[in-house]
């Protein structure tokens, strides 16, 4: 199992304890692989841009236009976290749905 996100997360910090043997892949270090972010943009769409950050809010009209592949790969943070890859299986955020999901 891996986890996408930023090391310094409060939310992957709080998945990275509940979940044992997941390996953090940090993405302001390492991107997240194209063909992870190809199946989770085909899965998730525009809800995993978080448009709440301080990124996001830093980007000027024209640049939140962009494709939401191209904006991740520019801005990596931009992404919502986590992002869980579990075999084929993806899950964005740590909410009870994904909680519940990967406890079973």
């Amino acid at each position: 199992m891996i986890l996408y996100g930023l090391k310094n997360c409060d939310t992957c910090r709080k998945a990275l304890k509940a979940l044992p043997n997941v390996e953090l892949v940090d993405v302001s270090v390492t991107p997240v692989p194209d063909a992870v972010l190809d199946r989770a943009l085909a899965q998730f769409g525009d809800k995993i841009l978080n448009t709440k950050s301080t990124t996001w809010r830093g980007l000027d009209a024209a640049e939140r236009e962009n494709d939401p592949k191209a904006l991740l790969i520019a801005h990596p943070k931009l992404m919502k976290r986590p992002l869980i890859a579990d075999g084929e299986a993806l899950y964005l955020g740590w909410g009870a749905d994904t909680q519940a999901a990967l406890s079973a």
